[in-house]
């Protein structure tokens, strides 16, 4: 076998043509005279040695160098050939292999070429000796050649090196497809060691409880599933195993004392169970501040406050849950007004420990946030619940110092006058009391009774920091500059602003007043009246209040001012007149779809229908504002106030003069001869020179309820013996008035409402609320005729309306044109002459 040797071919001879054949033209001769200067280098060319180089074979015949040449273009071709398809490999591996997406594909191994254009010459004697004889190659030709193959020698090497190291798609998938199993079967692993772990403490925590520090452990896990159910398992724990009791860890002296086993074990179990509480809550806190385990933080926290309000750390859950009661997120809201709420109602589980902290901590947050929080925050305070009995205690203890005092002055008085009693007497006695108090404090030990000086002093903390406030938000909407338009709705929903506290403020004060210091008394019904006026320059007060509270938060302010009264009625003479004229000139800034109407009937019955003494001029004043803004208001307003004007007309006989139809108001008309409908005050309306006929139009109004009670209030008469019993308020006809409009079912076209109209003659009854009859006790061809009238008249007038303000603009404008047109004229004329 002769050696490998490859030749650098040389490059493609030019096409050989016959001398005969050559023409040169005489312009080419001309051409080539005449620039004999550039055609230099060609003069100069060495022709014997391009004739050398190109002949470099030797011996070499036509025959051999064309057979080279075809050579090495089948060489090329194969080339080509291999670079375009790729070769299989062996069968084996040449089976297609399907992916996890569905798709097939097969593994191919392409041919690695060296790339270059040189030719490998060898293999056999034959073509070696050939070859030999055909090329010769200087010493630095050989050189380069021997390290070029080389090179290529340790490229390819280096190439299958990498070719065996990549792996193939199919080991890459199924390295996958075991990742994923692999995570699967440690999340099962995980999730049953969890379980294992917690049955184990519930069945025996004081011999398993080192295995609380490996649950904490695993719940801090980067796994998100893993980290909840980590959590929640570990609450189950602590809420099962947590003792009835606070436990105090042992000092430094009693840990250097001697004890027995049981002490030992005990001190390990407590101090391991609240090493590891600490570390859980320690968790929870840092969770509670993201968003992936927000809720599960917040709910595991509350759920330790609730059923373990006695144990250590009560301070962060308690801090943790106050600063979440007015998150935007509205689970976590309730889930801390909940808990907060079960804390006021259950005192039992904790003392009232917890209570005192908790309306602590809300007050405090109030204050930072500057009463800018939910309504929520505040409105579970109305789940507080105050024992009375607690305040008479006081109160008795107070007289019983009193008597001890007069009867040891006494005693001390008619001393030289007694004889002295026996020293066995007094040691016997002495001997006595010290039984009975050390008797009393072990039955107090033993009975765990709650000491009355301890609560006492509770209960007035609590209630100093719930009013504190309660008179930090009135005193924040009093100097609240912030004015809101009056088409805001009264909805709590719709209060959350600048004066979103309020509403729950004026709730919690109409609840607790009968436990307000009679110091604060005067100035809290000063705010009340300044809020009530909100603005209006009605009554006899010349302070203004920026417009800012709307007319249900404005009738909640008369409303606490009237219960605040009547709770505390023998300490307080207070002239409430002020909040009649805020209610009579409410009654008409009130508009049925935007303000509460609940509040409204709370109002009228508190303010009007429950008062005794009213005077006749302002009850004929609210008579009348009543029956008319019936005429505007929906079914629930209107039932409310008829409700009202029906009961004011009982209780005073006089002003059943309103339903004469005489001029001047009957028999007696007051001091005011003249009914002036646009006054503020109702005392100097004069009502009384006014007839009811608005009760006549009211009579005829499309809901049967109400023009049956308008009726019978018109067929009232002045008698003195005449008796009228009055069994609903307004506030229960409104909500029965507004139950029947939800009950009514749209599909039947016609309003079935119950009636309460007496048929005579055997007539048969209205239709009752959900009955299926046909009947309707109005003609709704005529209802809808008037209405269609009605409708097209008020069309009509905003059309004039509208025309009436283009002819005014239009006006305008020519008046200005005009004017100008004058002023143009005066200033050429004043030029002209200059």
């Amino acid at each position: 076998m002769g050696k490998k040797q490859k030749v650098i071919l040389p490059p493609d001879l030019p096409p050989e043509l016959s001398e005969d054949e050559i023409e040169v033209s005489d312009e080419d001769l001309d051409f080539v005279r005449e620039n004999r200067d550039y055609a230099g280098l060609i003069s100069t060319l060495d022709t014997q040695s391009i004739t050398k180089h190109v002949t470099r074979v030797a011996d070499a015949k036509e025959d051999d160098l064309e057979a080279l040449y075809e050579k090495r273009m089948r060489k090329n071709a194969l080339k080509k050939e291999t670079e375009e398809t790729s070769l299989q490999v062996d069968r084996v591996d040449a089976l297609p292999v399907k992916t996890l997406d569905g798709k097939l594909y097969y593994r191919t191994v392409s041919k690695a070429e060296n790339g270059s254009a040189e030719v490998e010459i060898g293999g056999d004697n034959d073509d070696g000796n050939a070859d030999k004889g055909l090329v010769k190659l200087s010493k630095a030709e050989r050189r380069a050649k021997l390290k070029k193959i080389k090179k290529d020698a340790k490229k390819q090497g280096k190439e299958v090196a990498n070719a065996e190291v990549q792996p193939a798609p199919q080991a890459a998938v199924l390295a996958e497809v075991k990742q994923d199993l692999t995570a699967e079967e440690a999340f099962e692993n995980k999730k049953l060691k969890l379980a294992e772990l917690g049955n184990a403490l519930l069945t025996d925590p004081e011999s398993n409880i080192k295995l609380l520090k490996e649950m904490v452990q695993i719940s801090k896990e980067n796994d998100q599933s893993i980290v909840k159910l980590g959590l929640l398992s570990l609450l189950a724990v602590f809420k099962d195993i947590i003792p009835g009791y606070r436990i105090r860890l042992p000092t430094e002296k009693e840990l250097e004392m001697k004890v027995s086993k049981t002490v030992r074990k005990m001190r390990y179990y407590e101090s391991t169970l609240l090493s590891a509480y600490k570390a859980y809550l320690q968790r929870l806190i840092d969770l509670e501040h993201e968003p992936l385990f927000q809720h599960v933080a917040v709910r595991c926290i509350c759920a330790l406050l609730d059923a373990n309000p006695h144990f250590n750390f009560r301070e962060i859950l308690l801090a943790t849950v106050v600063r979440n009661i007015s998150s935007t997120s509205d689970a976590i809201r309730k889930l801390c007004c909940s808990t907060i709420k079960s804390l006021f109602t259950n005192g039992g589980k904790h003392g009232g420990e917890a209570t005192v902290e908790a309306v602590r901590l809300i007050a405090d947050q109030v204050k930072a946030n500057n009463c800018q929080l939910h309504p929520e925050s505040i409105e579970v305070f109305l789940s507080l619940s105050f024992d009375e009995d607690l305040r008479k205690s006081e109160k008795t203890d107070n007289d019983h110092k009193a008597r001890n005092k007069k009867n040891k002055k006494r005693k001390n008085v008619d001393a030289p006058n007694q004889l002295q009693q026996n020293e066995r007497k007094k040691s016997k006695q002495e001997l006595i009391s010290k039984m009975r108090e050390e008797v009393e404090a072990d039955y107090k030990a033993a009975s765990f009774t709650p000491d009355v000086m301890e609560q006492r002093q509770m209960q007035s903390e609590t209630l100093s920091a719930v009013f504190e406030t309660y008179f930090r938000v009135l005193k924040h909407t009093m100097e609240s500059t912030a004015v809101r338009p009056e088409a805001n709705s009264g909805t709590l929903s719709d209060t959350i602003g600048s004066h979103s506290l309020l509403a729950p403020c004026l709730k919690g004060l109409g609840k607790f007043s009968h436990l307000i210091d009679l110091d604060f008394m005067n100035d809290l019904l000063i705010h009340l009246k300044k809020l009530a006026s909100s603005g209006s320059n009605s009554g006899n007060g010349s302070e203004k209040s920026p417009k800012c509270l709307t007319v249900s938060e404005r009738l909640q302010c008369c409303i606490v001012a009237f219960k605040v009264m009547r709770n505390n009625l023998d300490a307080l003479n207070v002239d409430l007149q002020d909040f009649f004229v805020h209610l009579y000139n409410l009654l008409l800034e009130y508009r049925p779809g935007r303000d509460q109407g609940e509040v409204l009937a709370e109002a009228l019955k508190i303010m009007l229908c429950e008062d005794k003494q009213h005077d006749m001029q302002k009850t004929a004043a609210f008579i009348k504002r009543l029956a008319t803004i019936s005429l505007c208001f929906g079914s629930p307003e209107s039932m409310a106030a008829l409700v009202t004007v029906k009961h004011l007309l009982q209780k005073n006989v006089k002003c059943r003069n309103l339903l004469e139809n005489d001029t001047g108001g009957g028999s007696i008309a007051g001091t005011i001869p003249k009914y002036q409908p646009n006054s503020t005050d109702p005392s100097l309306s004069g009502a009384l020179a006014s007839v009811l006929w608005d009760l006549n139009l009211l009579s005829k109004h499309y809901h049967p309820a109400i023009s049956t009670i308008a009726s019978g209030i018109s067929t009232m008469s002045t008698a003195h013996n005449q008796v009228f019993l009055s069994n609903i308020s307004p506030q229960q006809a409104f909500k029965d008035m507004s139950l029947e409009q939800e009950q009514v079912s749209p599909q039947t076209g016609s309003v079935k409402l119950n009636s309460k109209r007496k048929r005579a003659n055997g007539a048969p009854p209205s239709p009752s609320i959900g009955s299926t009859a046909d009947s309707s006790p109005f003609d709704e061809d005529e209802l809808r005729k008037k209405l269609a009238s009605h409708f097209m008249l008020l069309h009509d007038i905003k059309e004039n309306e509208r025309l009436r303000r283009g002819l005014e603009k239009t006006t305008l404008s020519l008046e200005l044109y005009k004017q100008y047109k004058k002023q143009k004229k005066q200033g050429s004329k004043t030029k002209s002459k200059a």
